[in-house]
């Protein structure tokens, strides 16, 4: 008998039900298979990816994705809405809200008085784009971004939020869309993961929703896609430095000895994690070298340096995470994210969203112009957005220069650019209020099934069975190809 039949045939119930009744040993144990055990999900090769990838010619080869978590006032941000201006401290009308629900955060208030933006707009570019005064940077670059004005999604809180936009789904244990990639299109370089994540400093309100690592988790997809953190203090990356007494042949050493046994471990139980782990320790043995030389700014032009802006070599802030990024880029790596947090700005508005713009409009300008002059933005998509917008009327007290905003699903704004998205257009209208959508509305599902088309990834293709179902990255969800975005 197969020694991984042998084994799987003597599992404890405690051993299986903590393997997950994974595929394996279920297939294994019902028809008692005298060969070699399945493993679902099977493994995209590591330089490959799935041998049907890609789809059709890709536009692009890597995505960044400038996740602003909290949920930026779109009002103050991008949609201008100038009506709002003569109704300051007027009830929101019934008419316009339409039974929408509000969050326990509102629900209590005896009113809902508008709010109007008090941050002045101006149009900017050959398309004639508004933009508020707390982004004269991002305003000089307007022609190159794609505008989405009638983005909406399904949650009202953040967890939920994020989770849907990272995975599809609104409940945790889904493959983060960043593993998808890496699963379908497999590993683009070979000393950097294909898959980091950053999360910067901010400035602006400091109590800031939690991140968690599973968002950028690989749910049922093997491991060894997951996204890595890079972090601003101490190792950028978690064990990577050796510990005290341990040099790196030593070290090389040890991984050959772990391979060994990983194998013969693999050859007896058949688990694909076995050779996940060995995987992530080869890496982790590439990247002592290959991070600090990423992160090393040193060699980077003082014009370059500046264009970032001052905060550029502060380990950490959004310029530096930004400069990583296109780094990153031109190093190979497939798929960044950096969620900069402190946009839940329920009270204080004005104050603290001062600060996050700050922190993140001259290094987003510089992030597009850097890769443009260096011919990376036709094959680079980024993308900028959060998980929802906010209310237009105020939550707390209102005052013409104070004000603060609640959750709102109903529309909000996100832009992108580059990697065969043209610039300059816009898609969505929402009313005067910003509350709701009036023409073409965008849902989560068709901002990353493009993401995945823009790879050259038919959604619709890029599937695993999982729970009886074709999973991916949309669910079952109805999805469309934003086409007028993408460059015929």
């Amino acid at each position: 008998m197969d020694p991984r039949t042998e084994r799987l045939l003597h599992l404890t119930r405690r051993q299986l039900l903590g393997g997950g009744l994974n595929a394996a040993a279920v297939a294994a144990l019902a028809g008692l298979a005298p060969k070699t055990a399945a493993a679902a999900p099977p493994a995209a090769n590591r330089g490959g990816g799935l041998p049907d990838l890609p789809h059709h010619p890709p536009t692009a080869k890597r995505f960044i994705y400038l996740f602003m978590g909290g949920g930026p006032a779109q009002m103050d941000l991008y949609d201008y809405k100038p009506e709002v201006t003569k109704l300051f401290d007027k009830d929101l009308p019934d008419s316009v809200r339409k039974g929408q629900r509000f969050t326990t955060m509102t629900s209590g208030q005896k009113r809902f008085p508008l709010a109007p933006s008090m941050f002045k707009f101006q149009q900017h570019g050959e398309c004639g784009r508004w933009v508020s005064e707390l982004l004269p940077h991002t305003a000089k670059i307007v022609d190159d971004l794609a505008f989405m004005y009638s983005v909406n999604t399904n949650a009202i809180n953040h967890d939920p939020a994020i989770t849907y936009i990272q995975t599809g789904r609104e409940l945790p244990g889904w493959p983060s869309l960043g593993s998808w990639l890496a699963y379908g299109l497999g590993v683009a370089t070979e000393n950097l993961p294909n898959y980091v994540v950053m999360t910067p400093t901010w400035t602006g309100r400091k109590s800031a929703q939690a991140l968690y690592n599973r968002l950028w988790g690989t749910g049922f997809l093997p491991s060894r896609l997951q996204g890595v953190a890079l972090r601003a203090l101490g190792d950028p990356v978690l064990f990577l430095s050796n510990p005290a007494g341990v040099d790196r042949a030593t070290r090389a050493k040890m991984l050959e000895g772990l391979a060994k046994l990983n194998a013969l471990q693999f050859e007896q139980a058949g688990d694909p994690e076995t050779t996940a782990r060995t995987s992530q320790y080869e890496m982790a043995f590439r990247m002592q070298a290959s991070v600090p030389e990423l992160t090393d700014f040193s060699q980077e032009p003082k014009h370059v340096l500046d264009m970032y802006g001052p905060d550029v070599l502060k380990p950490g802030t959004f310029a530096a995470s930004c400069l990583l990024a296109r780094r990153m880029a031109e190093r190979g790596v497939q798929c960044i994210q950096l969620f900069h947090r402190g946009w839940d700005q329920h009270n204080n508005l004005p104050r603290d969203i001062r600060n996050q713009c700050r922190d993140i409009d001259q290094p987003t300008r510089a992030l597009i112009e850097d890769l443009k002059k260096r011919g990376m933005l036709d094959e680079t998509l980024v993308a900028w957005g959060g998980e929802f917008g906010r209310t237009v009327y105020c939550q707390g007290k209102l005052a013409r220069d104070n004000y603060g905003r609640d959750h709102h699903p109903r529309c909000f704004t996100m832009w992108m650019a580059g990697g065969g998205v043209q610039g300059g257009r816009s898609i969505g209208t929402t009313d005067d209020f910003s509350y709701n959508i009036v023409q073409d509305p965008v849902r989560i599902s068709d901002i990353n099934s493009t993401i995945l088309h823009c790879l050259g990834i038919d959604n619709q293709r890029l599937s695993v069975k999982f729970q009886g179902l074709d999973a991916r990255v949309t669910g079952v969800e109805e999805y469309r190809l934003l086409n007028e975005f993408l460059k015929t």
